[in-house]
């Protein structure tokens, strides 16, 4: 990101970017600040944008070698080709020899580091990666936009406001703005007012059972649970998340048992950093035979339910009792 702010504060622009990852708030934000900042406002003459596959390179060839009308530059916008997954060596040769005049932007959600169009951006432009943020970027982040409001948050109310809305940065802004409206006569934000008008992610709302499971907090395990099916959950996705979590909880214990920490667990495991803080903390509590025995059980549990052996609602149920049982 530093090189991409440097490019926009000094105007100077390569001629090939490149912007993939898993936040698509970060990859939107330099996407439409790129734009704006290459290319004069209104000027639809010479920008053209692809999105999808099935796209014909030679037809965006032929458009690259088209001069600019009346501007110093052409922009072409490239988003979700899967141009970097699947082979696209015209492009990638094409790179290498493109006029000065025409300018790419790819915005991706995953590439092959090996291909030779990433290459070939590489050689040419800049390849970015916008990944999830971890906990400390995010906090710095919303207090950001929380003192352009006039707002105050304290340390304590954001990494609650972050438990309960997860790290995607778009979920996070949409939050925010309701926390702002509803705060609209005051200005300090309290976990309360999160507690009002926020809508908590099912994710984490598991992580917190998972720590009731772990505490033997029988009565929290279960009442979060009954707070999901109000919420018209269905019981085997709430299996689904349990199983998944506990799965990571595995792979994490594993990887620290390897030597492995912090930013580098959470890259394994595909999570953002401070989701694979909480996940070593978690697996603290369980030892590896545990965890297996749970998983193999949910899979037994969605066996039965499948067979009609148990209801949904119930088989479920019995899964959380049995591992949040304080005896």
């Amino acid at each position: 990101m530093k090189s991409l702010n440097e490019d926009l504060k000094t105007g100077e622009f390569k001629q090939v970017y490149l912007l993939y990852g898993e936040e698509n708030y970060l990859k939107k934000q330099y996407k439409d600040r790129l734009t704006k900042a290459m290319l004069p406002e209104g000027d639809t003459m010479n920008y053209a944008y692809y999105e999808g596959k099935g796209i014909e390179v030679n037809e965006v060839i032929d458009l690259s070698e088209t001069l600019p009308f009346f501007a110093e530059r052409r922009l072409i916008v490239f988003e979700n080709t899967g141009f970097f997954k699947n082979a696209a060596p015209e492009l990638a040769d094409y790179i290498k020899d493109m006029p000065e005049t025409t300018f790419y932007l790819f915005i991706e959600s995953e590439v092959d580091k090996r291909g030779k169009l990433y290459k070939a951006v590489q050689k040419k432009g800049r390849a970015v990666e916008l990944g999830m943020q971890d906990e400390g970027t995010l906090r710095r982040w919303i207090l950001g936009l929380a003192k352009a409001e006039g707002k105050q948050m304290s340390d304590q109310t954001v990494r609650y406001f972050l438990t309960e809305v997860g790290g995607d940065m778009e979920n996070i802004q949409r939050e925010l703005e309701k926390l702002f409206c509803y705060t609209l006569d005051k200005t300090a934000i309290t976990n309360e007012a999160v507690d009002e008008v926020c809508v908590t992610q099912i994710e984490n709302k598991i992580f917190v059972m998972i720590d009731a499971v772990a505490g033997r907090e029988q009565k929290k395990a279960l009442q979060l649970y009954y707070d999901l099916l109000a919420l018209k959950e269905p019981p085997m996705r709430i299996l689904f998340l349990l199983a998944r979590q506990f799965r990571l909880l595995l792979a994490a214990k594993e990887l620290q048992k390897k030597g492995f920490r912090g930013r580098d667990i959470a890259g394994k495991i595909g999570v953002q950093p401070f989701v694979a803080e909480k996940c070593v903390r978690q697996a603290g509590a369980f030892s590896m035979k545990a965890l297996r025995s749970i998983l193999e059980d949910a899979a037994d549990t969605e066996e039965r339910v499948k067979t009609g052996r148990l209801t949904d609602t119930l088989a479920v149920e019995l899964f959380i009792v049995k591992y949040s049982n304080a005896c």
